[in-house]
């Protein structure tokens, strides 16, 4: 039996975009897990407007932080 355990978000930085106001250079970036579009070399993005979208993967590097950190990315609205 698989056993279900949760996660820890992901996050990316922005290091290439086509459209300024949908993604910034060097801005942070959570990743909604997508294992389809991980699949074909995406990721699902909320990005400056609020919305989740799929962008190259190739635009990000991710990134690793502490818990606490993590916690903080995640508070902000």
């Amino acid at each position: 039996m698989e056993s279900s355990q949760i996660k820890p978000p992901q996050f990316v930085i922005c290091i290439r975009t086509d459209d300024e106001d949908l993604l910034t250079l060097r801005r942070i970036y959570q990743v909604i897990e997508d294992e389809s579009a991980a699949r074909s070399n995406y990721l699902r993005i909320i990005d400056n407007e609020g919305e989740d979208y799929l962008y190259s993967a190739d635009y990000f590097i991710k990134v690793e932080f502490s818990r606490d950190i993590e916690q903080a990315l995640l508070s902000v609205k």
